[in-house]
């Protein structure tokens, strides 16, 4: 009964994304390169340099 009840709960419903429906990266596509690799990298640099800023004011 409750093998049942689980199954029935975790049952994605119609319509929704599925992580099976997933594309792989088209890095020649200028939005997912700025998005997935430029944002990403800029995102740490900037974090490294507010870090070592606020290091160095106290």
């Amino acid at each position: 009964m409750l093998t049942l009840l689980n199954t029935l709960i975790l049952q994605l419903p119609m319509g929704t994304p599925n992580p099976d429906d997933n594309q792989p990266l088209d890095l020649s596509d200028p939005f997912e390169l700025i998005v997935f690799i430029i944002l990403p990298i800029l995102a740490v640099f900037f974090y490294i340099l507010w870090r070592k800023k606020r290091k160095n004011k106290e």
